[in-house]
């Protein structure tokens, strides 16, 4: 049994993330909120899926800047927990993502009776950022899926980003690049 050959290479590209700092930042929880109705869409982008591409080594036990900064900085576990259930994928754009980060916030602190905040000294402030991903040819091609298994072992975590996370996330499309060239 042969391998089959692609009519059309996969070309590997990497990225580089070119981060922004907004002048935003937040306090408290309520301060969290108010900012994250008026920031741009790309700050959401950045603190939900641009996450994977900052993150090195195994994931850590929240997978957003938003849900980490909650339960690490505020030590509100329970918001952090909160937070860290929202999956980016599950939502048609970025507004409507927005819209469910700030209604579950908004519902958390409903129940409180005062507002979490860092404990100066013991936390660190939440800044708000965004970022433009620079596209890197990397030089690799392939055919086939053998040399496509081959060829992922020896890419770096920003190919992998930019193919499954990136194609879906900014560039809209339905699936990653990768699933695109396995069907074409």
């Amino acid at each position: 049994m042969s391998e089959r050959t692609a009519r059309t290479p996969f070309h590997f590209h990497s990225c580089w993330e070119l981060r922004e700092m907004l002048g935003r930042r937040a306090f408290d929880e309520r301060e969290l909120l108010e900012h994250l109705e008026e920031v741009p869409v790309d700050s959401i982008y950045f603190h939900t899926h641009s996450f994977s591409l900052r993150q090195r080594g195994l994931p850590g036990a929240y997978p957003n800047d938003f849900a980490t900064w909650a339960a690490i900085q505020v030590r509100d576990r329970v918001l952090g927990e909160k937070l860290g259930i929202i999956d980016p994928q599950d939502f048609p754009d970025l507004e409507s993502l927005r819209a469910e980060v700030v209604s579950l916030i908004d519902d958390h602190l409903a129940q409180l009776r005062s507002v979490p905040r860092i404990m100066f000294g013991f936390g660190e402030p939440f800044y708000f950022m965004q970022s433009r991903v620079l596209e890197i040819p990397t030089g690799v091609k392939v055919r086939t899926l053998r040399e496509f298994r081959d060829a992922l072992a020896t890419l770096d975590t920003g190919a992998v980003y930019l193919h499954l996370v990136e194609a879906r996330g900014r560039k809209g499309r339905r699936r990653g690049d990768f699933a695109a060239w396995v069907d074409d």
